[in-house]
């Protein structure tokens, strides 16, 4: 049997939604082991003189805890 445990994450990228997911997704993966899934649960942008300067998420991560 193994159990789960989700835990929320924030990151964000000067280029993408995309980029900060994946950057997001791999500094979580150098300190969680068994990392299964991610949902992306909030995003959001950063604007300066009309134009996006920041992509935001909120991600959680749900990992399988060490047995």
């Amino acid at each position: 049997m193994s159990v789960a445990k989700i835990t929320e994450i924030s990151s964000s990228s000067s280029k993408s939604y995309d980029d900060a997911i994946s950057s997001g997704i791999a500094r979580a993966n150098k300190t969680l082991n068994g990392i299964k899934s991610a949902w992306v649960k909030d995003h959001q942008v950063s604007i300066k003189d009309g134009k996006v300067t920041e992509h935001r998420v909120v991600l959680k991560i749900t990992f399988i805890l060490d047995s």
